[in-house]
């Protein structure tokens, strides 16, 4: 009898280690703002070439009118965020001319977070 309680407590040993795991593993995936450098704000223009609306941040692939035509990812809001403030999947389809405020990643030169978006005449507020 002992040596199936411990077989049990084995069992859920590993099964807390396994979800303790899995957790950090999100953690670690997610990103900190600390990595945008706040004290830099940016302005692009530019057409979107593609769009992701996925958890845990919506982004968009944004080729900018000027910088020789760079692509830059853009990292939005939550897409719960961005569906509450009016910024439905449909207005970043590939094609639309956005513009976007935010700071740029301090290490990746090709990616900025952004603050706000605009798109037509509807500006979001994304933060």
């Amino acid at each position: 009898m002992q040596r199936r309680t411990l077989h049990i407590t084995q069992k859920w040993t590993v099964a807390i280690i396994v979800i303790g795991i899995a957790f950090v593993g999100t953690a670690l995936a997610h990103h900190g703002w600390s990595e945008y450098d706040a004290n830099k704000t940016m302005n692009l223009t530019g057409v979107i070439r593609e769009y992701g609306y996925d958890n845990p941040h919506g982004v968009v692939r944004l080729q900018a009118e000027g910088e020789g035509g760079k692509t830059w990812l853009v990292v939005l809001a939550p897409p719960a965020r961005m569906d509450r403030r009016g910024l439905a999947r449909e207005m970043l389809k590939a094609g639309t001319t956005a513009t976007v405020v935010g700071y740029p990643h301090r290490k990746n030169g090709d990616e900025m977070r952004a603050e706000r978006i605009r798109i037509a005449d509807k500006i979001v507020e994304l933060r």
